[in-house]
This record gives structure tokens, C-alpha cells and sequence, in this order.
């Protein structure tokens, strides 16, 4: 009985994932509050997670705990990089990353990064934190996940190793 209520909430969330999937990823290179640029190109052949959040949000802090267990366990394989934009500052960011004790970058957008992958226009200029962009080693979306109750196994518990562990099988 548990394996099938496992089984139902991940297909729940792999039905509340993806809108914005199945695409080639849009480019960016973006500094950290050291002014470090990172460029998505230099991750060509790494499975990279593109989190965008806020200082401010509770959901963020939570996934940002998640993330750094990520990095850690899958180190040279998989990629973890934070997006911020105003009114985050780099003193927000400085606090929130020891607060959160965060290890993985966290980059600076005024918006158009951000904006390219939820591709924003007049109509749909709403951005929700936290989103997980889950991008393949060859540069294309394969899932994007916005926090929902839907997707609260991605955000809170453990089902991003889950996912991360079947795509990690297909590249071998």
C-alpha cells in the first residue's frame, strides 16, 4: 500500500511539473556577490539544477537545505545554481547564505534570465519562487517544477533524488 501512495504522489507531481520543459535552456552568464561570472556553456555535460528563489521565502530556505545535500552527493556530476533577483541585495544574499549555511552559488538577474525561462511576457509576467529548472547534459529542460502542493516531495523531501538518479542512469 505505501509503494502505491509513493507511486501516486510522484506521478502527481510529474503531472504538476513541466510546462516549461522540453526546451533548449537559455543562456546566461550572471555574476555572484564576489562579481564571479558563471556561465551556463562551461556546465555542458552536467545535469544542472537553475533554482530560482528568494531570501525571503520560507520554501526557499527549505529547498536551499535540499539543494546543498545535492551538491554533496552528487559532486562532478550534478550542478546547483541559485538565482536571485531585486530586491535581493548582496547583503541579503550574504545573510541568507550563512543563515542557510549555502555553499552553492547564488547569481545576481535583474530579470531577464529569469524572465527567458519562464518565458514572461505581458500575460504571463508572474515569476513564483521557489522554481527548479532541471537541465540535461546536453543544454534542454527536461523538467521544471514550481512549489505547489503538488510538488512539495521535490521542495521539502526527497523526490529530486529520485528524479536526478534516473536521469543520472540514462547517461551512463
Amino acid at each position: 500500500m505505501r509503494s502505491f501512495l509513493c507511486m501516486l504522489v510522484c506521478a502527481a507531481a510529474l503531472l504538476a511539473s513541466g510546462e516549461l520543459s522540453g526546451r533548449r535552456a537559455p543562456g546566461f552568464s550572471l555574476p555572484d556577490m564576489n562579481l564571479k561570472q558563471y556561465d551556463l556553456q562551461d556546465y555542458r555535460g552536467k545535469i544542472v539544477l537553475i533554482d530560482i528563489m528568494q531570501t525571503r521565502c520560507a520554501h526557499c530556505a527549505t529547498f536551499s537545505g535540499i539543494l546543498e545535500e545535492v551538491a554533496a552527493k552528487y559532486k562532478g556530476r550534478v550542478v546547483v545554481i541559485s538565482i536571485v533577483n531585486p530586491p535581493d541585495t548582496t547583503s541579503t544574499v550574504q545573510q541568507y547564505m550563512a543563515q542557510n549555511k549555502v555553499s552553492t552559488p547564488i547569481l545576481f538577474d535583474c530579470g531577464q534570465v529569469s524572465s527567458s525561462y519562464y518565458k514572461a511576457s505581458p500575460q504571463h509576467s508572474e515569476i513564483n519562487v521557489p522554481h527548479l529548472f532541471i537541465v540535461d547534459t546536453r543544454g534542454v529542460i527536461q523538467n521544471d517544477y514550481a512549489y505547489s502542493v503538488l510538488t512539495k516531495g521535490i521542495f521539502e523531501d526527497r523526490d529530486l533524488f529520485g528524479e536526478l538518479d534516473r536521469m543520472l542512469a540514462k547517461t551512463k
